[in-house]
């Protein structure tokens, strides 16, 4: 079983837009995935209760049973575990690092988001784990986002994903009717986003791809 944590301890900077999206093309690509919902707010649980599928599943869990559920997760057979933490919740949050095989800090290139990532940044030089961070609502400019990936692996010292997720109305809208802009808008550019990023996570954590991504339409 592979494990990816998605950490910030900033809200509102797409965790679980992220989380939801990479789960649903792990399902898609025939991977048993189970995403842990750690986040008070139970976002990521809400989402599964308005969508028509039943996979990915999705378990809202107290931060105390993390440990518990991962051990059961794999026994169950998953293949990929998503951890959907809270903002504000540093012990959570740094023992969700401790058990993932990759960690994903997802931000939007503005520079309240990057100055807010200090907090994250120091949390993860705690562990030795493989940290990224991930940009998404990046403008079709990308002058931004280049800006912000250089302060964040220069200033910060966090590795950037070369994937970059674009300020793309599929991604939210999607997400309203318990959907990913996998299935809302299969031949769209965020769905390809999303794909690239699967495919870079496989390769991060070892694990080879498998069949190509089946959308519905």
């Amino acid at each position: 079983m592979r494990t990816i944590a998605l950490i910030n301890q900033k809200g509102g900077v797409g965790k679980t837009t992220v989380a939801l999206h990479l789960a649903t093309a792990f399902q898609h690509a025939n991977a048993a995935t189970l995403i842990l919902d750690l986040d008070p707010q139970a976002s990521a649980s809400e989402w599964h209760d308005a969508r028509e599928a039943e996979l990915p599943h999705v378990e809202s869990i107290q931060p105390a049973r993390l440990s518990k559920a991962i051990s059961t997760a794999q026994e169950i057979g998953t293949d990929v575990l998503i951890l959907d933490t809270a903002p504000h919740a540093e012990s959570t949050a740094l023992e969700a690092a401790r058990l993932a095989d990759l960690v994903l800090v997802p931000c939007q290139p503005s520079i309240m988001d990057l100055r807010a990532m200090r907090k994250t940044v120091d949390l993860l030089k705690l562990v030795q784990v493989p940290a990224f961070a991930v940009l998404n609502s990046v403008s079709s400019s990308g002058t931004v986002a280049d800006e912000a990936a250089e302060m964040i692996e220069g200033s910060l010292g966090l590795a950037v994903c070369p994937v970059r997720l674009g300020d793309r109305v599929a991604y939210n809208r999607s997400l309203i009717t318990g959907q990913t802009a996998l299935e809302f808008e299969p031949q769209g550019k965020a769905a390809r986003e999303i794909e690239q990023l699967h495919m870079w996570a496989c390769e991060q954590m070892g694990m080879a791809a498998s069949e190509p991504i089946l959308m519905i339409a």
